[in-house]
Parts: C-alpha cells; sequence; structure tokens
C-alpha cells in the first residue's frame, strides 16, 4: 500500500521544550488502564506517544465513568499529550502500517492477554527482527510465562493475588477494594521504571532492546513490604487491621469531635512529644514504651489514651497541636478538599486544561517533578483518529491509498 514515490518518516512530533525524554519515540497498542498508564507518564516528560485505537469506538475508557460531551474525562487526564491513530490492527493491511510505525520507534506498549500480539504477526521475535533496539513493555494479568499466562484478569485480580486485597478492610469482614484501579496503576508505573532502565542499557552500555514483562499480580506483590519474609521464618500471617499499622505504634485513624484524624506518632523521640501534647507524659516516660516493640505490645493501650484525648478536641484543634509539636498528623482529605487545598495549588497539582471538545478542566499536575526537565501538557487528550492522516502521510501513504485504507474500515 505504500507508495514508492514517498519516502517513509518518523509520525509527526509534538512540540518540547528540553524534556528528560524529548525524542523517544513510543507506539501504545494498550487499553483502558496500565497500559496507557505507561504511555501517559512517558509523554509527560516529553516522549512522543502514538497510541493506536480500534477505528470504530477508540479505547474503552474514552466511555468510562462521567461523560462530558460524549467523552470520559478520565480519557482527558490518560491520554493528554498522545497522538491517536485509528487503526484496525485485526486486518493485514492493519498489521503492516503498525509494523511500519514500530519498525521507527524506540518503546511499544501493549496490555493485552498474552497471545494476541503473536496472533497479529506481532510477535516480539518479528518485532525484533525489524526493529532490534526496540523496548517492548508487555503487561498482562499473569505474565508472559508461566501456568496461568492465558488466564484472564484486570488489576482488581492482581490485587486479590498479590496480597493487597487481604490486607484491606475490617477483620473478618470482606475484604474492600481501595477506591480505585491500584493494582493497574502499580503494573504501568513498574512497566515504566522498566522503559528508562530499558533505555539507559540500551544508550549506556550499548545494549540491544528488549521485553519488558510486567504482571499485575507480580506488580502488587513487589509493593508488599515483609510480609512474605515475616511468613517465612515465623510463619506469620499478616492479616487486615482496618485503618492501623500492624507492628507499628502508635499510628491509627482517630475520632475527634467533628471529624477524624490520622496521628502517626510511631518514632521513638515523635512518641515522647505526641504523649506530652494529650498530656499523658506518664505513658511518655515508660521505659517499656520507649521503643516501638515494647509500643506494639501496648498498642491497645496507647490508642485508647490518644483516641480519648482526640474525642475532646475538633481536627483542627489536633492538627494545630500536632504541627506545634512536629507530630505528624493529617485529615482525611476528599477530592473538593484537594481542589482547594492550597498546596496542591502552590505545587501545580492542580491544572487547568482546554480539552478539544473546547471545555476546561482541572486535571492532576505531573509527577515526579524534574527541576531542571520538568514534564508538561503539551497537547490535550486527542480526539478518536485526530492524527491518522498526519501519521500515514508520515509512513508514506498518500490520499488515494488512504481513502482505500477507509473505504476498507481500516483506519478512521
Amino acid at each position: 500500500m505504500k507508495s514508492d514515490a514517498q519516502v517513509s518518516a518518523p509520525p509527526p512530533a509534538l512540540s518540547s521544550n528540553a524534556q528528560a525524554l524529548a525524542g523517544v519515540r513510543v507506539v501504545e497498542m494498550g487499553q483502558l488502564i496500565a497500559g496507557p498508564f505507561v504511555g501517559k507518564t512517558l509523554g509527560d516528560f516529553g516522549a512522543d506517544v502514538v497510541k493506536i485505537e480500534p477505528p470504530l469506538n477508540g479505547d474503552p475508557l474514552r466511555q468510562w465513568r462521567l461523560l462530558k460531551d460524549g467523552t470520559s474525562l478520565w480519557w482527558q487526564v490518560q491520554s493528554r499529550n498522545k497522538q491517536s491513530l485509528a487503526l484496525d490492527v485485526r486486518t493485514a493491511q492493519g498489521q503492516e502500517i503498525a509494523r511500519q510505525l514500530i519498525r521507527e520507534c524506540d518503546v511499544l506498549i501493549e496490555n493485552f492477554r498474552p497471545g494476541t500480539m503473536e496472533k497479529w504477526g506481532l510477535s516480539w521475535e518479528t518485532l525484533q527482527e525489524i526493529n532490534p533496539s526496540l523496548i517492548m513493555v508487555r503487561i498482562s494479568g499473569y505474565g508472559q510465562t508461566g501456568p496461568y499466562r492465558d488466564l484472564p484478569s484486570f488489576g482488581s485480580i492482581g490485587e486479590a493475588m498479590g496480597g493487597l486485597r487481604h490486607l484491606t478492610g475490617l477483620p473478618g469482614q470482606i475484604p474492600m477494594r481501595c477506591g480505585i484501579s491500584i493494582g493497574d496503576t502499580l503494573a504501568a508505573l513498574h512497566g515504566t521504571i522498566g522503559v528508562l532502565m530499558a533505555l539507559h542499557h540500551r544508550k549506556a552500555n550499548g545494549g540491544a532492546g528488549q521485553v519488558i514483562d510486567v504482571a499485575l499480580h507480580e506488580s502488587v506483590f513487589n509493593t508488599m513490604e515483609s510480609m512474605l519474609p515475616e511468613y517465612s521464618v515465623f510463619g506469620e500471617v499478616r492479616s487486615p487491621a482496618g485503618s492501623a499499622l500492624p507492628g507499628i505504634a502508635p499510628s491509627n485513624a482517630y475520632r475527634c469531635r467533628d471529624g477524624v484524624v490520622l496521628i502517626a506518632g510511631n518514632g521513638d523521640a515523635i512518641f515522647s512529644r505526641l504523649m506530652t501534647v494529650i498530656g499523658r507524659e506518664d505513658l511518655g516516660h515508660r521505659h517499656d514504651l520507649a521503643y516501638n516493640q515494647g509500643r506494639v505490645k501496648a498498642v491497645a493501650e496507647l490508642d485508647r489514651a490518644i483516641g480519648d484525648w482526640t474525642e475532646q478536641q475538633s481536627v483542627t484543634e489536633v492538627l494545630a497541636q500536632m504541627s506545634a509539636a512536629s507530630v505528624p498528623a493529617g485529615r482525611i482529605y476528599d477530592i473538593a478538599d484537594i481542589a482547594q487545598d492550597p498546596h496542591y495549588q502552590a505545587r501545580d497539582m492542580i491544572l487547568k486544561q482546554r480539552t478539544r471538545q473546547g471545555f476546561d478542566v482541572e486535571v492532576p499536575g505531573i509527577v515526579p517533578k524534574l527541576l531542571s526537565t520538568p514534564g508538561a501538557i503539551r497537547s490535550p487528550a486527542p480526539v478518536l483518529g485526530e492524527h491518522t492522516q498526519a501519521i500515514l502521510y508520515g509512513l508514506g501513504y498518500n490520499d488515494e491509498q488512504q481513502e482505500a485504507l477507509k473505504a476498507q474500515g481500516v483506519i478512521a
């Protein structure tokens, strides 16, 4: 389908201002959360991200949760700094176009069930032949190997298998989810870390490209602290503990006259200051409570003492006294609190973005904060197929060829 008279070129780049990943070319083939979150993170720091979407309806995330003018507000965050190529990779023509794009890119992101890319003629072995320096991020429920590799999964299942869901909620009750797709996000962050390491290896060590195999449950499990060593040595199975932090005391949520406050008084010196604030110097001076091991044994007594004091105070009063004594404490924020908080505003964590649909929306700022090469929102989330024509021009497809592909439903 490609015209011999036209020379292939990389897809058009979004403008960049000396950002950390400027010049890194990414093709994103993932959908919904985990894969696209990798693309979002790389794009925030200057990578040129081409998102391949099904021509008819695009990424299902476009229709998830609350919609404005027919498009999800979640989409406006997840797909900023990306170009949209509406391409049916289930067709032979679509697969060929995908291969042409991948031949020129640095990073390929996919989060389909293992075997899907192979079915489309886009296996690692095939792609490595045409692009030996390719870095391929593969996010799946259980990874590309092992007895569970072919089972379907979502982030919530990864949270359960990774051990996180067992710890959420109250003892003896059905475990709760934390309210967001944390399993997908953890997998995405591990995928992003893998990309950065692979890019460094390729540049600094002269290494070739490689696959980054990310499993949802492994990403969750990697954050589960000392659960496995405690089990292997003591047979200890950590259990749900509500708002407390098991094995570290005192650290809990405490009721006040008008709400709830979190107090983390688990440092040795911090504990002493906390006891002074609540008028329990007797506890602060007890030798058996000088270190965490002793305080854990007396955690019920300590929580009662702190709770008896906070119940007589307002949240504001507690926070003021904790701050004066340098004891870590905080209120529980909902999104309205976050949107109005001056610290969030001062650190550019609430940004206003003009959407392609023409309205303004507040979106989360960019993390982490690189002081010399900061991230930026360079482009709002695209409408479906917004960059298809320009990308195909860059690959050498003329108007007539594009019209033919559109008539066959290969592009939109």
